[in-house]
């Protein structure tokens, strides 16, 4: 394996202080037209540390490895890869909340509908005048 570059052992350094696995953390770089890409990968539990509230983390760590790109004349940017197998997501779980979501939506627009009908149509009050 070649050596490291400096923007990706400055994130590989980054991370490690912030994670509690930090033997997990890896990182790929690719060079393509659009600039630098650096992958991130972590342990599905640090997910939440490395993404910050709000993503306030992942966006400090972007905005330092603008700062380091504009030093070396690149456009670096850094993805986080999730982890497979995430833990605390069950499809299932989701599915179901997806058709509750869908039925309530077919109930509300199925209510708009009766209330239409119910609702008697009001003519124009200059309808009835004679020209």
């Amino acid at each position: 394996m070649a050596a490291k570059e400096v923007d990706q052992e400055f994130v590989e350094y980054v991370v490690k202080q912030l994670v509690t696995k930090p033997e997990k953390v890896q990182t790929e770089r690719k060079i393509d037209e659009l600039g630098v890409l650096i992958e991130l990968v972590v342990d599905r539990e640090d997910m939440g540390v490395i993404i910050g509230k709000e993503g306030k983390t992942a966006k400090a760590i972007r905005t330092l490895l603008r700062v380091l790109g504009a030093k070396n004349d690149a456009r670096i940017n850094l993805k986080i890869v999730e982890p497979e197998g995430e833990a605390g997501r069950k499809p299932e779980k989701k599915e179901e909340i997806d058709d509750e979501v869908v039925e309530e939506e077919k109930t509300e627009k199925t209510e708009v509908a009766k209330a239409e009908q119910e609702e008697p149509e009001e003519e124009a009050p200059m309808a009835d005048l004679e020209l």
